[in-house]
Order: C-alpha cells, then sequence, then structure tokens
C-alpha cells in the first residue's frame, strides 16, 4: 500500500490496513474484459468481428447472435430460437439432430463440458483446424457436423454467466466470458450461441432465480462424445459423517 493510499486509511486498524486490497476501476482492453471480467452478450453481438483486437480475442467458430423476445400483456411472453433457412445457422450449414432441455437450480453450474473434433486421416489436427477456421473460415462445408458434436443454446429463464476456452490443438488459448438473459429477463443480452467442439464449455447461474435452457446439438447424444474438465463443482458432496458411517 502506497505513502498516499496508508494516510487515506489511517482510522482504520493497522492490520486491516495491511489486509485491504483495492478494486480495479481501470478501463481495459476488449480482449482483457471478454477473457477476465466478462462482457454482456450484447456487446458481443454488436462487436466488429474484423476489427484486430475483436477478431484476436474471439474464439474461432464461436457464433453469438441476437433474439428478440415479444411481451404478450397479460398472458406471457413469445421468443424464437431460430429458423433453419434464415440467420446463422442457415449461414454455417448447421442445423441440429436433436434438441433438448436442462433445468439449472440456483447457485449451481455446469462444466467444463467438452465435445472432441473430428479430424480426417489425411491430415493433422492442428493443419485441419486451421484450413477450418484461419485459411478457410467461410467454407463451411467442410464441417464435419455429422460426426462431430456442435452446440446452439438458448436461455428461456434466469441469468447466466458462459466462459469459453478454445483448447484445440494449432490455437493459442483463448478465453471467452460473457453473460445472457433467459426470455423471461427482456432484453439486448437474449442471445443463441453456437459452440464448435474442442471448446470446453460451463455454465453458471446469476441470482437466486433457477436457469431453463434449450440446446440442439449437430449428433444425436453420445456418450463417448462428453468430455470433463474441473467439472466437480456438478457433484454434491454428501456430509463427512454420511461417508463415515456409509464406510463402515
Amino acid at each position: 500500500m502506497s505513502k498516499h493510499e496508508k494516510n487515506l486509511w489511517q482510522g482504520v486498524d493497522p492490520g486491516a490496513q495491511e489486509a485491504l486490497k483495492a478494486r480495479d476501476y481501470r478501463s481495459a482492453s476488449f480482449a482483457q474484459e471478454l477473457s477476465r471480467r466478462g462482457l454482456d452478450a450484447r456487446e458481443l453481438v454488436s462487436a466488429d468481428r474484423n476489427q484486430r483486437e475483436v477478431k484476436k480475442a474471439w474464439i474461432p467458430g464461436v457464433e453469438i447472435f441476437s433474439r428478440k423476445i415479444h411481451p404478450q400483456r397479460h398472458r406471457g411472453l413469445f421468443g424464437e430460437f431460430v429458423r433453419r433457412d434464415e440467420g446463422i445457422l442457415a449461414q454455417i450449414g448447421f442445423w441440429p439432430k436433436q434438441w433438448s432441455a436442462a433445468r439449472m437450480f440456483a447457485h449451481t453450474a455446469k462444466g467444463f463440458h467438452l465435445h472432441p473434433p473430428s479430424i480426417p486421416a489425411d491430415t493433422t489436427p492442428e493443419k485441419w483446424h486451421r484450413r477450418l477456421f484461419i485459411r478457410q473460415p467461410k467454407s463451411y462445408s467442410l464441417r464435419r457436423y455429422d460426426d462431430e458434436q456442435w452446440d446452439v443454446m438458448f436461455f428461456l429463464q434466469g441469468r447466466v454467466e458462459i466462459i469459453l476456452c478454445d483448447i484445440r490443438v494449432g490455437f493459442p488459448r483463448r478465453v471467452m466470458r460473457f453473460f445472457v438473459d433467459g426470455d423471461n429477463h427482456r432484453s439486448n443480452n437474449n442471445v443463441g450461441i453456437v459452440i464448435p467442439p474442442g471448446v470446453a464449455h460451463a455454465i453458471r447461474t446469476e441470482g437466486s432465480e433457477d436457469v431453463i435452457m434449450v440446446y440442439g446439438t449437430s449428433t444425436i447424444f453420445h456418450p463417448e462424445f462428453e468430455g470433463r474438465i474441473a467439472s466437480e463443482v456438478e457433484t454434491a458432496e454428501l456430509p463427512e459423517s454420511w461417508g463415515k458411517f456409509l464406510d463402515l
């Protein structure tokens, strides 16, 4: 702590002064905000993906697209997920083979989940990834949707923080951290998210509200496609006394 800061806190117990830490309110770059503090989803939807800083921070293959939620007075609300022949999914040629729903209780988290990329036999993972997402990023017909699991996610209720981490061979490790609102919180943070295989993803709820999500996958459910990294948060440990009793 500097001399100025010590003078500022001179009325506080010296031991407490040593433990004090000030929050860093300095503005950070787009990349720093995205990988560390997190951004609202709307900031990613409106970001210029061709801008150098954004392009450098963005995980290749990830898509975040806006959705519009329509309130229906005295009755509820209405929101579309996606149309097969319009929008991002039509552009990238991805239409799910399976749709599923999940509920997350308040104060819980999922992940990190990971799905394995499918690599053709005549190339290496590094060469294949660079071809798909760097050299020919708009050659969507090259993508192996039938052989690897891509996800598209939508949130109907609650608010979540999503963390993505790119761990594909040949790419630098990038982290995208952002916040999404469910349909019952109508805002510019109502979005859909496309996650490629090889990108680890975690979700945790915000606030005291349960989260309901719907997600589509490019393949039907295959247990062998479900990888886990640092996912202990999903396991509710038994009380220590229960464990001792069961081990008798």
